[in-house]
């Protein structure tokens, strides 16, 4: 029996952002799908729920359609709606090849308003859906009015003779969460089909929901300005209508959509990596771009305009009209390098610098001694490296927070001397459900960094904007924190303000950004252009001999080696059967090492590995909301401590590796 293949929600948003993508996506077996691996958007998607669950206390007396069977959740929807006034959750609507599961479906009379709930934040002072100038939707939006737009479109063909209007519930920026562990009291479970959903671990008060987090906004004029577009496929116009219908159609067949590439296939997640083709799927992306352009797995993977270091996509989508994708296609004169009168590399310089590695095949590394050297000698032994965990949530842990509030529960310290010693001097975690974390981090920080006025290292913005974030709450509860004043002052000394903030400063110690030293004055092609210190540790990794001799050895928690508080007798180098250096990120150890599979299988914690930030991110949030025994807890515990410390000895290999270079 052929299984009916309907269009979703979920597939048309696929859909918007390709066509394609609709003849790959529900193929596990088959093609390689990175978003399931994607760490970052399964904690987003854990946040989703609980916001999902939330919503229903807004609209009390619904009736929840749980069931996963087609064919009886459109029965129950069915029979409910035949009552005058009805609230449904996850109400089931089929109409042809669509299909749909309303978020919330109120009925009053012949009156239908279809809800659709989002995690996604709004300013309702400052943020409109339509752009000043033309008049049109912002991309930034567009994925979720389509989303709530194609959802009406299939209700109202599917009840013809009501009322139809369209809301979107998203979350409010200015909300004020009225309760302390409100958040907790949404807990994540599975079910017997290790299907992940929201247990309410208690009744909600009415002091839990007397403040909104969530607002719901009439996106019915939204709605009708998306039917009236016309959309282009293949270069034809098509209207809503013919447009959805076309794609019903061709995924009902299971037949690829032909569409031209362009600069989006850059975020394609159909692709495969070593690890998926060993297990046999394919990548759709390179089938793709092998079908449209004649190329070869070789030639694709050897790089495309698609992998030039944050090339505007006018150009790139310029490129790939001309069929000019392989970069050893694109000239000087696409690129334009130019400098910009800073030290080191200006972007475009950078960009050619890319090519050129590839039309030459030239793997070796670029590096500008002579800026790097002015650089390195404004720092001032000893040297500190900092690295933060954070994490925001929709639904706030704690009474008088903003969603999505910044929350920082980590830090890792090292410290680099002038004689060459090193030590991982210190480290944070808070992971205790319910504790704000962020004032006994920053005052942990303060204590760490405070004996001496010398240079502080991070890798990227994001440490900075974290100070700035826990800077402004701690302004904003300045009266109720004794410190606050010091501890503000601390801030301000080691970052420089963000572009939003009112007040503006420039810290007298401001934090050295590694990842600006990258982009400006050390390039290698191992990264493939990528400046992520996931990609450039292991890229220096192997090229420095200094750093394979040294780390190869168990020198790394040792007594007369480096001191570690997490690690003991530890060699951070080791190779691969082709003599490559291994990622240090992929000899973590796993969380749970010490129990049979049989207990292993029966943990509630699907996280088996921590070995980047999104894990890191869902790790601290399963901790929050989760139930688990002590044992996972302390596991988890012991591998962010684990995962932290690397990501700041990371920026210490890599300062090593930069300063044997600048030396030999």
């Amino acid at each position: 029996m052929i299984k009916e293949r309907y269009l979703t929600k979920s597939r048309f948003k696929l859909a918007m952002e390709c066509p394609r993508k609709l003849f790959y996506t529900g193929k596990e077996d088959v093609y390689a799908n990175q978003m399931l691996e994607d760490d970052f958007l399964k904690a987003l998607a854990e946040g989703g729920y609980q916001v999902g669950e939330l919503a229903k206390y807004y609209f009390p007396g619904g009736h929840d359609i749980k069931t996963l069977d087609k064919e009886k959740a459109l029965n129950e929807t069915n029979e409910l709606l035949k009552q005058e006034n009805v609230i449904i959750y996850e109400a089931a609507i089929c109409f042809e090849n669509f299909f749909i599961r309303a978020d919330i479906l109120i009925k009053k009379g012949k009156n239908l308003e279809l809800i659709e709930v989002k995690s996604k934040s709004i300013d309702l002072e400052k943020d409109s859906f339509l752009n000043k100038k033309d008049g049109k939707i912002k991309s930034d939006w567009e994925p979720y009015l389509y989303d709530v737009a194609f959802q009406k479109y299939v209700l109202s063909k599917a009840y013809s003779d009501y009322n139809i209007s369209a809301s979107l519930m998203l979350i409010d920026k200015n909300a004020i969460c009225p309760t302390d562990g409100l958040n907790q009291k949404f807990k994540i479970i599975k079910d017997e089909n290790n299907r992940k959903g929201i247990s309410v671990v208690s009744n909600l008060s009415e002091e839990d929901i007397s403040t909104h987090i969530l607002t719901k906004i009439n996106v019915d004029d939204y709605c009708e300005k998306i039917y009236k577009d016309l959309y282009t496929l293949n270069d034809k116009s098509l209207g809503f209508s013919d447009y959805v219908n076309l794609l019903a159609k061709h995924y009902a067949q299971d037949k690829k959509i032909l569409c031209n590439p362009s600069n989006i296939c850059k975020k394609c997640e159909f692709r495969a990596t070593r690890a998926d083709k060993e297990k046999g799927l394919k990548s759709g992306f390179l089938e793709c771009w092998k079908e449209f352009f004649g190329l070869s797995r070789h030639e694709i993977e050897k790089g495309t305009v698609l992998d030039i270091w944050y090339l505007h996509y006018l150009k790139t989508n310029k490129l790939i009209k001309e069929r000019r994708v392989k970069l050893s296609s694109v000239t000087k004169n696409d690129i334009s390098p130019k400098d910009n009168g800073k030290p080191g590399l200006s972007r475009s310089q950078r960009q050619w610098l890319q090519i050129e590695k590839v039309k030459n095949e030239d793997k070796t590394f670029w590096l500008d001694k002579e800026n790097l050297i002015r650089e390195m000698n404004r720092w001032v032994y000893p040297f500190h490296f900092i690295d933060f965990e954070t994490a925001i949530v929709p639904i706030p842990f704690n009474k008088g927070q903003h969603p999505y509030e910044m929350i920082a529960f980590q830090f890792s310290h090292h410290i680099v001397y002038e004689d060459g010693r090193i030590e991982h001097k210190g480290e944070f975690i808070n992971t205790e459900p319910g504790i704000f974390p962020n004032f006994n981090f920053i005052r942990m920080l303060k204590k760490e960094l405070e004996n001496d006025n010398r240079t502080v290292f991070c890798y990227a913005p994001h440490e900075n904007t974290v100070l700035n974030d826990i800077y402004n709450q701690l302004k904003r509860n300045c009266s109720d924190i004794s410190d606050s004043e010091s501890l503000c002052f601390f801030i301000k000394s080691i970052t420089r303000s963000t572009k939003d903030s009112v007040e503006k400063w420039q810290g007298d110690r401001k934090m050295v950004d590694m990842c600006d030293l990258v982009k400006n004055y050390y390039y290698d092609p191992a990264t493939k252009g990528s400046n992520s210190l996931k990609y450039v540790l292991p890229a220096i990794l192997n090229s420095s001999s200094y750093l394979k001799e040294k780390y190869s050895k168990p020198i790394y928690g040792t007594k007369n080696g480096i001191t570690s508080l997490n690690y003991k007798d530890w060699s951070w180098i080791k190779f691969d059967d082709k003599k490559r250096v291994i990622d240090p990120y992929k000899l973590l150890p796993k969380i749970f090492q010490d129990i049979s599979d049989e207990d292993n299988a029966s943990l509630l914690s699907d996280i088996k590995e921590l070995n980047n930030g999104g894990i890191a991110l869902t790790a601290y949030a399963k901790m929050q909301f989760t139930e688990m025994s002590d044992y996972e807890r302390n596991a988890i515990q012991r591998a962010l401590l684990k995962y932290c410390e690397l990501d700041t000895m990371a920026m210490v290999m890599l300062y090593e590796g930069l300063r044997d270079f600048v030396e030999n």
